[in-house]
């Protein structure tokens, strides 16, 4: 990773650079902010550690240059300074992500640089996982806005179910952010369905349903070897359980694995629903676009057989801001061939 110092000081720009790159890090030094500023546009630079006081442009002033314009990833910032914490309201609305004080020891220069890295590590994350949905996505040309009204679906759901009281311990903001984040994962293993199965416009047979189902089982056989590898990651794991356990059903009778009730993970149940509703809600090859009172009563009627009654309550409990995204994230009419799917009982199954 390269870090960018900026220090007009000879010697302490020596000394932060040297500690840099005894901690493993390439290193730049500018002697100002207009030198500094120049380099970052180059976009080398994610972590940038900047004196306060400096001529041509000060810390906060580069700061306020590099927070004014849209760059491809974040900048971390922190702020080197002598003064006391009366300064930090300034270098806050600045824009500075930390601060260090005059004199420092090399080990807290080491852990404000290690949270600069978590913080940039999360934005790879996410912006890695919504591309890895997106790009199986593009593959069913019928889908649209589907992975944006999901992930708001799911966002509200699990919102709701934070302010119950069973679930308090079960759900806290992480949780919200996490299935956000990894719901958009559910049918990534579209990518491993040939095209003349995936893309068919006609009724699906027996046996192109089976390999349709298949699905489920790639995606999070693929996810799981990801947790494998990394079995702290828990947005992973999330997203492998995610894809394995959203076509379960809450009676048992689903795939791949015939699950019941709360052996289903709830990231799994809260994904059924909000896919299944956003089918219904959205033209497809197979159906027209349903009203959604209409997708409202087969929610309604799946309760307890094909949803968790829990998940249908927080349904019921927020269902006006369901609608205001299905109709904000709203799209024009897919003109497609309609198709009847032979083999799923309910328009959602794949």
């Amino acid at each position: 990773m390269h870090v960018l110092v900026v220090d007009d000081d000879v010697v302490s720009a020596e000394f932060l650079a040297n500690t840099l790159v005894h901690f493993g890090y390439e290193v730049t030094v500018a002697s100002n902010g207009r030198e500094a500023f120049h380099l970052i546009r180059t976009g080398k630079y994610s972590i940038v550690v900047s004196d306060w006081e400096m001529p041509e442009m000060s810390g906060p002033e580069l700061c306020r240059q590099i927070r004014c314009r849209q760059w491809s990833g974040y900048i971390f910032f922190i702020l080197v300074t002598s003064y006391g914490a009366e300064h930090v309201v300034e270098g806050l609305k600045a824009g500075a992500d930390d601060f260090l004080t005059k004199p420092f020891q090399p080990s807290e220069l080491r852990v404000r640089l290690r949270t600069g890295e978590r913080i940039l590590s999360l934005q790879s994350r996410d912006v890695m996982l919504f591309t890895l949905a997106k790009l199986a996505e593009s593959r069913d040309t019928d889908t649209g806005l589907h992975l944006e009204r999901m992930r708001e679906y799911c966002r509200v759901l699990a919102e709701e179910l934070s302010t119950w009281d069973k679930y308090r311990d079960v759900v806290d903001g992480d949780y919200v952010q996490l299935m956000y984040l990894t719901s958009p994962l559910h049918d990534i293993g579209k990518v491993g369905i040939p095209d003349s199965v995936l893309l068919k416009p006609g009724p699906l047979t027996k046996e192109e349903f089976e390999i349709m189902k298949q699905h489920v089982t790639i995606g999070g056989e693929t996810l799981a070897a990801a947790t494998k590898a990394h079995p702290d990651a828990k947005f992973l794991t999330m997203a492998r359980d995610i894809a394995f356990t959203h076509h379960e059903r809450f009676d048992g009778t689903g795939y791949p694995f015939g699950l019941q009730g709360k052996q289903i993970p709830l990231c799994g149940r809260l994904t059924a629903l909000s896919d299944v509703y956003d089918a219904l809600r959205s033209q497809r090859v197979y159906k027209p676009k349903f009203s959604h009172e209409k997708a409202r009563q087969i929610i309604l009627d799946g309760m307890g057989t094909q949803f968790d009654p829990d998940v249908v309550e927080a349904f019921l409990r927020r269902e006006e801001e369901v609608v205001r995204i299905s109709e904000t994230l709203d799209e024009p009419m897919l003109a497609a061939e309609t198709r009847t799917e032979t083999a799923p009982p309910e328009p959602a199954l794949v």
